[in-house]
């Protein structure tokens, strides 16, 4: 990206919290947390003062298929980002007494989760449509999980997950490929071979309604969805698209019958989330509790209308516009293009160009919309969660009828 003067890194570990078992629940989590409260050149604060001395921005993140430590810092200073990164990841140190240091901020912000219904509620809907399979568990693990990792645990997993097999390293911005080729040769040289992680099986949806009272919230928090296509599903343009029309902007289906006309929720969107093998398309609305009967019948009534009516073209015209201008933007940010080019190397083994990725929005029409909302929205596959005061209110798999 010749035009900006910064750079963002990644080194990305293909492997997350679906790879762990269930007593394992937490780990790769955890393991992300304590790469940066020390390695065998660095204590914790030296690895903060290195960063903030040039500026930059340093984190990581878990998913559910991946893991990420990235850096974003003016290009002059690619050398230090990079050698940071490596010592992060290569050189932790374990020590007992960090460890349990950092368990205990691992509880907090689990407690963090169940004090933000809009997360909550998520982690509620994937137990119930995932139920039993580890999509279905948090990334962040549960109390009694993440208090039972102890350090021989801990170490043992990081030996067996960070290894060249899953190592993908991203950059994007003012850099120069073979300078940074040079970097990961140096820095990677004696890192241990290995294999991806050990292949598991693709859930099977289940059809279930789950109801949590919690009464001191003020809204009740709703999430219903259906099963839906993986990342290169050969429809996910078409998916994409029409997610935009259902509930993907404020001039969509959803937020205009439900926020703007009937003044049933401030917030209200839809969203398909994709994995290597499965995926589901979600909505989500937090609406006074009294309103939440109503608003689930509206969510199904524009389920059903996508089976039941061709899209007109204004309409899809529209949608596809939004997407390939938020796209684009999207790309103009170094930290997006990183994330961007290494999901595509996850998911894809190869880039697609801007040019292929809008050409396939472009290709999307009234009649492939049409055609996968009747193949995937089947309310007989449909899950739901629904958190805060019920007030009474009854929600059975039978109602969820599109």
């Amino acid at each position: 990206m010749p035009n900006i003067r910064s750079v963002c890194l990644g080194v990305w570990l293909k492997q997350g919290s679906r790879h762990e078992t269930e007593a394992e629940n937490g780990i790769s989590h955890f393991i992300e947390h304590l790469l940066f409260k020390g390695t065998e050149r660095r204590s914790a604060q030296e690895i903060a003062k290195i960063i903030d001395g040039v500026g930059g921005q340093c984190d990581a993140f878990t998913s559910k298929e991946y893991t990420c430590f990235y850096a974003r810092v003016l290009d002059e200073h690619l050398g230090v980002a990079f050698d940071l990164l490596a010592d992060i990841v290569l050189h932790p140190r374990f020590e007992p007494d960090l460890i349990e240091k950092e368990r205990n901020v691992i509880f907090e912000e689990i407690k963090m989760v169940e004090d933000s219904p809009d997360e909550l509620v998520y982690d509620l809907f994937t137990e119930t449509i995932w139920r039993e399979h580890p999509l279905g568990r948090p990334i962040q693990g549960t109390v009694e999980s993440v208090a039972a990792l102890g350090p021989e645990t801990l170490t043992g997993f990081f030996r067996s997950s960070y290894h060249a097999g899953n190592v993908l390293i991203s950059a994007a911005g003012s850099v120069d490929h073979d300078r940074l080729a040079g970097l990961v040769g140096e820095a990677f040289l004696r890192i241990p071979d290995g294999s991806l992680p050990r292949p598991i099986a693709p859930p099977g949806s289940h059809a279930a309604v789950v109801l949590r009272e919690k009464k001191e919230l003020e809204q009740l928090h709703l999430c219903i969805g259906v099963p839906a296509f993986p990342q290169n599903h050969p429809d996910r343009y078409a998916g994409y698209v029409m997610n935009t029309i259902l509930g993907g902007t404020m001039s969509s289906r959803l937020f205009q019958k439900i926020r703007e006309e009937r003044g049933l929720a401030y917030t209200v969107f839809s969203a398909i989330n994709s994995f290597c093998d499965t995926g589901y398309l979600a909505v989500y609305a937090a609406t006074r509790p009294d309103g939440a009967a109503e608003v689930v019948a509206l969510i199904c009534e524009e389920l059903a209308r996508l089976k039941a009516e061709r899209v007109e073209e204004a309409e899809l015209r529209l949608a596809k516009d939004h997407l390939k201008g938020s796209l684009m933007l999207a790309l103009e940010s170094s930290s997006a293009r990183m994330s961007n080019l290494a999901r595509q190397e996850i998911y894809f083994d190869r880039e697609f160009s801007l040019d292929e990725i809008l050409e396939g929005i472009d290709a999307v029409t009234g009649d492939a919309i049409q055609s996968l909302a009747l193949s995937m929205i089947d309310g007989r596959r449909c899950a739901a969660a629904a958190l805060g005061r019920l007030n009474g209110l009854e929600l059975r798999p039978e109602q969820l009828a599109f």
